[in-house]
């Protein structure tokens, strides 16, 4: 229960430590692979499958 009182001053230290930990170079690769990889599991939950078989029908008109 007491992860659910983080306040301000403890977001600030977390994202320094984060910071120093993988620079600020590695932290937009980062964002990155972690945006690919949500969209790719949401991809999966909605049915991908649906829209490549739609995909499959414009190509072959």
């Amino acid at each position: 229960m007491a992860l659910l009182f983080i306040g301000t001053t403890e977001i600030i230290l977390i994202a320094l430590v984060i910071l120093l930990i993988f620079g600020g170079r590695k932290i937009p690769e980062l964002m990155h692979g972690l945006g690919k990889g949500t969209k790719a599991f949401k991809d999966g939950l909605n049915g991908k499958d649906e829209e490549e078989k739609s995909d499959e029908v414009k190509s072959e008109k």
